[in-house]
């Protein structure tokens, strides 16, 4: 045997011993060059639709919602209870700036009883008529009351409305007709019943988010504000339709 072909054979034992210890690739880990990898994915659509919008119901426990839930609801009573008191005092002005009388001009009179804690209504302790168009006729269920009656009208103040006692039981009001003057006097009565009116709706507000302990910008705040700006818009709105009443006489 020649020199070169006993290399030649010590070469060869030599690839063959490494071949038998390389490890084999799995065929896992074999990657062909045109092959893809794959990774799992959500559909976009679902994904999309897994956002949730976070409300009050989402942040706030469910004792406490309910709690806020209630004083939302007792605000609003308050706040509409305020709008409707003023709705019914600006009918009275209006009634005036066109010239008709009505026992409505006498609406907004609360009267304070003797021994009693909260001031009651005209209608509830007296009737009221019109007499010949042009006079309020009072007249109450009992004779005790009378003073306290037209202590109440005098109270109310309402441009150019004097009680004038008739006997131990009936005041007689004399209505003038309304001039430009007059009229302007109850456009500036409806005004500043209105300021009134907005004060007690702010007041109510501050008093319901103090109750409620809310946060500056929580979702009760928010709500809560809505609710004042809603009502004092349509404070607004009354106020306007009394201009336009009263502009147009």
């Amino acid at each position: 045997m020649s020199f070169s072909q006993a290399n030649h054979r010590s070469l060869a034992r030599l690839c063959s011993s490494i071949a038998l210890h390389r490890p084999v690739a799995s065929a896992s880990s074999i990657r062909l060059p045109n092959s893809r990898s794959f990774a799992s994915r959500k559909p976009a659509g679902k994904e999309k639709n897994s956002k949730h919008k976070v409300t009050t119901d989402d942040l706030i426990p469910g004792s406490q919602l309910k709690a806020a839930g209630e004083e939302y609801t007792k605000a609003e009573e308050r706040m509409k209870a305020i709008l409707e008191k003023y709705r019914k005092d600006v009918v009275a002005l209006e009634m005036r700036a066109s010239g008709r009388v009505t026992p409505a001009v006498l609406a907004p009179v609360r009267v304070l009883l003797k021994g009693a804690e909260k001031a009651v209504r005209l209608e509830e302790i007296a009737t009221v008529g019109v007499r010949e168009g042009t006079m309020l006729i009072v007249t109450v269920f009992e004779e005790q009351s009378l003073k306290y009656v037209e202590q109440a009208i005098y109270d109310a103040k309402i441009p150019h409305v004097i009680p004038q006692k008739m006997d131990n039981r009936t005041i007689k009001v004399p209505m003038p007709k309304p001039t430009v003057e007059s009229r302007n006097e109850m456009l500036a009565a409806a005004q500043k019943q209105a300021e009134d009116a907005r004060v007690h709706i702010r007041k109510q507000q501050q008093a319901s988010l103090k109750k409620g302990n809310y946060t500056k910008y929580s979702p009760q705040t928010e709500e809560i504000q809505s609710l004042t700006t809603k009502y004092l818009s349509e404070i607004d709105k009354v106020l306007a339709d009394v201009k336009k009443s009263t502009v147009q006489k």
